[in-house]
């Protein structure tokens, strides 16, 4: 072989070499752009946990996704929270739980993925709640080993997750009308709910996701319910005049038609998705717009609410609400 031949050659090689080499490195780049990324979950609402029935005994699970290192996090989440995350539990022979027929009939339906793109800062961290039952069957008593994954570039690219903490989660055997030693504990936590500093479009979302599962005494948590009542004029002039016990009669009976759905009906209606549009806030004041999707009997209607909070304390909550109706879908 010639001389030139041969250096043509190994200059081909080592030019495929280095090309080889340079993807590599970007496929690596890709994938840890999500190392300094921490997932982790614990129990929302801690009860005890029976099979089935994921409406009346649900499995809420809080879901934090942090940022540990030094580089804005980018990510996307999906609207329908089905598309970003993955719940996996087994018992302690290695055997999975499957997934529900509602996860796997909306995997593998052709459908259009809503979803937004999400940046945390070094140090900052974003939440939510999902239902377990949602996603996975759990049809007998045991002990199973619960994990999640997360998808940061949605299911579509399921290869790309991130892995949470593991927790135990003991699915105890249903109890029956004559069995005098269990007693069924439904949406009953056994943790004080108490505030949390976090910021005005977590505390709206907090407050939309305690509606859509029907958590009151979450849903109350970041209301301020005495301002809400003084929207009203004559309750307002009624309110300011009585003594102290009867403002908190006041105020029982008003979350009591909230939840009743007689009074406020906007501030109580249940979307089956939504979408938080921009937030605005100064070191005290501040407003969230959120586009909120409501089913009728053909169609959805859509609404733009626009969520007025206030900071005491340290505390952000919402003090009052407007609602733009914005056609149907």
């Amino acid at each position: 072989m010639k001389p030139v031949r041969l250096l043509l050659i190994i200059t081909s090689l080592f030019i495929f070499a280095n090309n080889l080499s340079a993807q590599e490195k970007k496929t690596n780049l890709t994938t840890d752009e999500y190392n300094d990324a921490l997932m982790t979950i614990r129990y929302y609402d801690r009860t005890m946990y029976y099979p089935g029935n994921s409406e009346d005994n649900p499995v809420y699970v809080h879901i934090t996704i942090s940022n540990e290192g030094s580089k804005t996090l980018h990510f996307k989440l999906a609207d329908d929270r089905m598309f970003s995350v993955d719940f996996i539990a087994y018992t302690v022979k290695n055997n999975l739980l499957p997934m529900t027929s509602e996860l796997v009939r909306k995997r593998t339906t052709n459908q259009t993925v809503y979803f937004r793109d999400i940046s945390l800062e070094p140090g900052e961290e974003y939440s939510f709640v999902e239902n377990v039952k949602e996603y996975l069957d759990i049809a007998d008593p045991s002990i199973y080993y619960l994990e999640m994954r997360f998808y940061p570039e949605l299911y579509k690219n399921k290869s790309l997750c991130i892995s949470s903490n593991r927790l135990s989660l003991e699915i105890r055997p249903t109890p029956t009308a004559a069995s005098s030693s269990f007693i069924p504990v439904e949406k009953k936590t056994v943790a004080v709910l108490q505030q949390e500093d976090i910021s005005p479009d977590r505390v709206v979302e907090q407050t939309i996701l305690a509606r859509q599962k029907s958590l009151w005494d979450q849903f109350f948590l970041y209301l301020d319910v005495e301002s809400l009542l003084k929207r009203n004029q004559a309750a307002m002039r009624k309110y300011n005049r009585v003594s102290a016990d009867e403002r908190n009669d006041m105020l029982r009976n008003f979350k009591a038609e909230l939840m009743q759905e007689r009074i406020d009906k906007d501030i109580v209606a249940v979307p089956v998705k939504y979408k938080i549009d921009t937030t605005n806030y100064s070191q005290t004041r501040g407003t969230v717009k959120v586009y909120q999707w409501f089913k009728n009997d053909t169609f959805l209607e859509k609404k733009r609410y626009t969520y007025y909070v206030q900071q005491k304390d340290g505390i952000w909550t919402i003090y009052d609400y407007v609602v733009e109706n914005l056609g149907t879908e």
